[in-house]
């Protein structure tokens, strides 16, 4: 089947209508599991990179059910927050499907969370139920007195005392139809805490129509339709999960591929695995792709992979090259954040620039804007900026219990992002990088990613983090973190190297006059690098 995406006409004129009343579990499961139950929805791969478990529309359907009369026992309501923090495993399907269906709020948190992350957020949203795993019940158990608001506590995958095994419960619950909520489109849908790369993480409350705005980010960027194998490398915890294997791929009808990863991913057998599943859709983080490119690419089967993506900050036109040359695909940049679906797309029939993250995606009005709100010329730096004046469906209406920053950043008839960026000729937006991460030296506005991107290109450098360093004369000078690849050793030799690489494939005033090789850089839980680490540390 066609995908939608490669249609000019269809995309130029795509609407999605949005109805007063909307239930995810109940108008995108349910309605799966009644038309077409045999349907694949889920892949799920076990820890050992072997066992493979599949799941139709109609057994996720059932587990819907099942987990809603759960909780409804247990006195969950429309309206209540639910903490839960689980690996990628069904439980976490089972989990949202049932908190949805009766109209509760679900807080997903990665399992790297611990016993202080868990409380604040249990707190900071008066969460009342808690479904975690074994590990993340050892952790609340030690803050569990210091969060009042708790009234169940539910285990998947073992029996602890004091909490309901989550998966006993499900499997004596009635497996009939549970009467869905009735929830309008602009009821609660699920409870965000951004990763956070400065200050302790905002709430990010979404409305049910949230779910509906992911079909832009299904259709329109990860180019997919019903006959499609989709795999997103992603933690359960972060919006990327809702982005690439829950909302829009079930909407469009695809198949979704989760792998249950414990410890460090094993890249070789991630990629061995695209192939043995019939993959066809892919998408992970530039970390992810950039580690690809240290391997052999040709000794894979890409047979099945027809289109890849890569979010979370721009993809380097090096790596860029590397995979389109091993693979025979583009992967596709695409913009968004906690707070919104995809905002800017690369289309798969338009061209790619490499380093850009595309156009707007379709029903999106951004544009990069000055302090003001008007909107800059070609190539101008300013704010990456959505217009509000007719709401963007799948935008955040604010932080929650947070006005003040919910001011801040809606103002002017626009949704300020936070991002640095330029527009070129053609609409496409280059991102420069946070508005905090530009690097200001000798009058010179400097970008982060651009100085990252000329820095990966040499053959040396596997990961690359750019940050602005005080210095009396020039304000700031760029300062260079790198991670060296396999075979290379840091040395006053190899220093001149790079530099003398980076003044010949970029402006020379945006070379790294420091260079520091490390082992590991700072991440946020997202895998975003966290530069604000990096400056405090100078």
């Amino acid at each position: 089947m066609p995908s939608m995406s490669h249609d000019s006409e269809a995309r130029a004129s795509f609407r999605i209508d949005v109805p007063a009343e909307f239930n995810f579990t109940r108008d995108v499961i349910d309605d799966w599991a009644n038309k077409e139950p045999d349907r694949l929805a889920l892949i799920a791969v076990q820890p050992d990179g072997r066992t493979v478990l599949r799941y139709t529309f109609g057994e996720l359907s059932t587990l819907g059910d099942r987990a809603a009369h759960v909780l409804r026992a247990r006195g969950v309501e429309k309206g209540d927050h639910i903490f839960v923090q689980l690996p990628r495993v069904i439980d976490w399907y089972s989990a949202l499907l049932g908190a949805f269906k009766i109209g509760a709020v679900p807080m997903p948190g990665t399992t790297q969370l611990m016993s202080k992350d868990q409380a604040y957020r249990i707190n900071r949203a008066g969460a009342s139920v808690a479904i975690v795993d074994d590990e993340g019940a050892e952790r609340l158990d030690r803050v569990r007195a210091d969060c009042p608001s708790l009234r169940a506590l539910f285990v998947a995958g073992s029996s602890r005392e004091g909490w309901i095994d989550w998966r006993q419960a499900l499997s004596e619950a009635p497996a009939e139809p549970a009467a869905a909520a009735r929830t309008t489109a602009d009821d609660a849908l699920l409870l965000y805490f951004t990763s956070g790369t400065t200050g302790q993480p905002k709430m990010v409350q979404h409305v049910q129509s949230y779910a509906l705005g992911h079909e832009i980010t299904a259709r329109f960027w990860q180019d997919l339709s019903p006959d499609d194998i989709h795999w997103t490398v992603s933690d359960t915890g972060w919006a990327k999960a809702a982005w690439g294997k829950l909302f829009g791929q079930w909407i469009v009808g695809s198949t979704v591929v989760m792998w249950n990863i414990v410890g460090k991913p094993d890249l070789a057998r991630m990629l061995e695995l695209i192939g043995e599943l019939g993959v066809t859709s892919f998408c992970a983080p530039p970390t992810i792709y950039r580690a690809f490119t240290q391997l052999d690419l040709s000794a894979y089967d890409w047979s099945s992979l027809r289109h890849c993506t890569a979010a979370g900050e721009p993809l380097n036109p090096e790596v860029i090259q590397v995979w389109q040359k091993a693979t025979g695909t583009t992967p596709y940049d695409g913009y968004g954040q906690t707070e919104s679906v995809c905002l800017v797309v690369n289309h798969p029939s338009e061209p790619v620039k490499p380093g850009s993250m595309g156009r707007p995606a379709p029903g999106m009005q951004v544009d990069v804007i000055d302090d003001d709100g008007r909107v800059l010329e070609d190539y101008e730096e300013g704010h990456i900026a959505v217009r509000t004046d007719e709401w963007p469906i799948g935008l955040f209406r604010g932080y929650w219990k947070d006005p003040e920053l919910t001011a801040e950043v809606f103002r002017n008839g626009w949704y300020y992002t936070g991002d640095r960026g330029r527009r070129d000729e053609d609409g496409y937006i280059w991102f420069i990088g946070r508005a905090d991460d530009v690097i200001l030296s000798a009058a010179y506005r400097i970008g982060p990613f651009e100085v990252e991107s000329a820095l990966i290109e040499h053959p040396s450098v596997a990961e690359a983090a750019v940050v602005g360093k005080p210095n009396r004369e020039r304000g700031q000078v760029v300062k260079a973190y790198i991670i060296l690849a396999p075979g290379f050793t840091g040395s006053d030799e190899l220093t001149e190297q790079i530099q003398a690489h980076v003044k010949s494939v970029t402006a020379p005033y945006k070379y790294p006059r420091e260079i520091e090789y490390v082992e590991e850089l700072p991440k946020t839980i997202s895998g975003k690098i966290r530069r604000v680490e990096l400056r405090e540390a100078e």
